[in-house]
């Protein structure tokens, strides 16, 4: 576990999210140990049927270059204990949802992460940090649960992954905050929702707009969000996949180019890490973490 940012910035919030982009404060990852290629999804089956191989020297070390890049950025890292029965634990995003009052358990569908939920309670009851709940009423998963912006989320709902019933358990949780929460269909080719869609600062987001539905887009241009448009090939490779560490920061994958000019040009500073390992397996920057304590937006 890194130092981290000091006690100071530390107390300026409590466990939980309330956006996407306040100041990334601490993450949860999970090291590549038992990490491998599997056919999850429509991305690593692709992989794996264009021929090339896993390295999991180099998946190691890209993990850990992605651990530094969070460190230097003043982020404090916590880690998941790794299971030799997970391989795609590494993932840390979809085990838990991060919520304003604490963590979500979620309910993974594809039976080789159902186990995810058993290393995520141990973690979360081990660190003092408080569990909103746990969902019961179907699949869903981390990645498809975006905090938009403070009292606004939207949890994507491709079925294959998250289905209806649990999203609409835990939007029925956030509504009782007082929370919009829009529940969105996402096609099952593009595994979940941060997959075509990034909040990358305030009311700031990439978008796969050729995928995503007409109404969604819409919705978050109502909301005032600038729109950087992410084509459908770049989304399939992770190229929309990226994390904002607050205060106008970003990490995201190399081989991102053209979203990365548009992030620079709107005057961001980008950090970028090869991820290949990863992005290959179906999951980027975004998937690889969660975020467990941001500098909160309102209150």
């Amino acid at each position: 576990m890194s130092d981290g940012p000091t006690a100071a910035a530390q107390s300026e919030a409590a466990w939980g999210v309330d956006s996407e982009h306040g100041r990334l404060l601490d993450v949860l990852v999970c090291g590549p140990d038992n990490f491998r290629w599997l056919p999850t999804s429509a991305i690593s089956r692709a992989t794996l049927e264009s021929g090339r191989r896993f390295d999991g020297d180099l998946a190691r070390r890209q993990h850990a270059a992605m651990v530094a890049a969070y460190e230097e950025a003043g982020v404090r890292v916590h880690f998941l204990e790794p299971d030799p029965a997970l391989p795609y634990q590494v993932f840390a995003r979809d085990s838990s949802a991060m919520t304003p009052g604490g963590a979500v358990i979620t309910q993974l569908h594809q039976w080789w992460r159902r186990g995810e939920y058993a290393p995520a309670i141990r973690f979360y009851q081990e660190s003092g940090i408080p569990i909103r709940g746990m969902i019961t009423a179907g699949a869903l998963e981390g990645g498809d649960v975006m905090i938009l912006e403070p009292g606004c989320a939207v949890i994507g709902a491709g079925e294959a992954r998250t289905q209806e019933p649990a999203a609409r358990q835990l939007a029925a949780w956030l509504a009782e905050d007082g929370w919009e929460v829009r529940v969105e269909p996402i096609p099952e080719r593009y595994v979940h929702i941060d997959v075509l869609l990034a909040v990358l600062a305030e009311r700031l987001a990439a978008v796969c707009a050729d995928v995503l539905s007409a109404g969604f887009v819409t919705w978050l241009r109502n909301r005032g969000f600038e729109l950087i448009e992410v084509s459908a090939d770049d989304a399939f490779q992770l190229g929309a996949n990226a994390i904002s560490l607050g205060e106008e920061r970003v990490l995201s994958a190399e081989g991102t180019g053209a979203l990365t000019a548009q992030m620079r040009a709107r005057g961001l500073a980008v950090q970028e890490v090869d991820l290949s390992m990863f992005t290959l397996g179906g999951g980027g920057p975004h998937c690889l973490v969660q975020a467990l304590r941001r500098r909160r937006l309102a209150g």
